[in-house]
């Protein structure tokens, strides 16, 4: 009787814990092992440029504890790295010399930031992606330090919103002519842009960076028009790369990431991949490739990874979500907001707004709205399922807030 080599899964972030613990909830029963490069529990990122900035003592929002995964067989082994795979002896081999043999292999790498690409970044030049990145730059925000922040993305804007709450001055840097120019309607990034500026963060759109020069004490960055800002601390967020060094070591195809079927399978049959690290066709826009950096993207494909390392056969049919948490505004998006144009929705609740999007046929193929606390919340998700359905609503109806989009549903 052949031995059971059982399912490895490399990454122990959101992504490769869920696919850990769905692989028990799905009734598997042989060896599971999940490897980090951390030391840490798999623990959920969104908090790092959130909570973990503004509270008196950050803690890890750890996805299993120690006894949950011990009680359900997952042999969790940290803080080593994934270096090589045998795709024909079904072997991973690790950093501490050791190799463990596979059935199915998952690759939940992530992501990693992108690399500001000039000389002068010294220890006072920092990036965020793990948790203690995050304790790195809590320690730099309070009252009386300057904060220089390269990039006006969700993160960077994250950390400035969290940056003020504490005192910090705060410059935020952004290269494009407006903040979130990545999948962010205009409309929605202005209301966050007059948000932050009411808090006294200083943006400065349009400007490239001509130089940067840390001498341990303080960061000079030099624009290209020729302004100095100084910083106490500079943080870069200026997007994120697929982690895919092991995946094309291996001869995997990649494309924009680790390039994998509707059933997150890669081009070896015994290998999936899920997460911020791949790339996949969204069915509801036909097909097209897509690499979605999000949560709750982590979270699903690590479930529908799960199912399909066991058999299931099952594609990926969401929708994609994102949100973000900015000064008690919510910002919330269902679908790709860059496809169609765009009809408003107004006056909801303490001045929210909904953006709809539609495509040249008159699929409703996305919605983005932004207000205070849960304001947008229940009509974005029923814009998601109106998506989801490739639904064709009135332009009217969507632009009128006498019209209940869940009457448009059932419609």
């Amino acid at each position: 009787m052949a031995v059971q080599r059982g399912m490895i899964i490399i990454g122990a972030g959101e992504c490769g814990g869920r696919a850990a613990l769905a692989l028990r909830d799905l009734g598997f029963d042989g060896p599971v092992t999940l490897v980090g490069d951390e030391p840490h529990l798999p623990y959920e990122r969104p908090p790092l440029s959130k909570d973990a900035m503004v509270s008196d003592a950050p803690e890890i929002k750890a996805i299993a504890s120690d006894e949950m995964l011990a009680g359900r067989s997952i042999r969790h082994i940290h803080s080593v790295q994934a270096v090589a795979i045998d795709r024909a002896a079904h072997v991973v081999r690790l950093s501490d010399g050791s190799a463990l043999p596979y059935d199915k292999l998952l690759l939940a790498t992530g992501s990693t930031p992108r690399k500001l690409p000039m000389p002068g970044l010294g220890a006072r030049c920092v990036y965020l992606r793990t948790f203690n990145d995050a304790l790195a730059i809590r320690a730099h925000l309070s009252a009386g330090n300057r904060i220089a922040i390269v990039g006006g993305g969700f993160i960077g804007l994250e950390l400035a919103a969290a940056a003020r709450k504490l005192g910090a001055a705060v410059t935020v840097i952004e290269a494009q002519p407006r903040i979130l120019m990545r999948g962010v309607p205009a409309e929605i990034a202005q209301v966050i842009h007059a948000a932050h500026e009411a808090e006294g963060v200083k943006i400065l759109c349009g400007e490239g960076i001509a130089a940067v020069a840390d001498d341990d004490a303080e960061v000079r960055v030099t624009l290209a028009g020729g302004q100095d800002i100084v910083a106490d601390l500079v943080v870069i967020g200026i997007g994120a790369v697929p982690v895919t060094g092991l995946a094309a070591e291996a001869g995997l195809a990649i494309d924009n990431g680790i390039a994998v079927d509707d059933e997150l399978r890669t081009s070896d049959p015994d290998i999936f991949a899920a997460g911020d690290c791949c790339s996949f066709p969204l069915a509801v826009y036909g097909g097209r490739r897509v690499r979605l950096e999000a949560w709750r993207n982590a979270q699903e494909q690590g479930a529908l990874a799960a199912k399909n390392m066991l058999g299931a056969g099952e594609s990926h049919a969401a929708v994609p979500w994102f949100w973000s948490d900015q000064y008690g505004l919510t910002l919330q998006i269902s679908g790709l907001s860059d496809e169609g144009r765009s009809i408003v929705r107004r006056d909801l609740d303490g001045g929210a707004f909904i953006l709809f999007h539609l495509a040249d046929d008159g699929r409703l193929v996305a919605a983005s709205g932004i207000g205070p606390g849960n304001a947008v919340a229940r009509d974005i998700r029923l814009a998601e399922m109106l998506v989801a359905k490739r639904a064709k609503p009135a332009p009217e109806a969507l632009g009128s807030q006498m019209v209940k989009l869940k009457s448009l549903l059932a419609a």
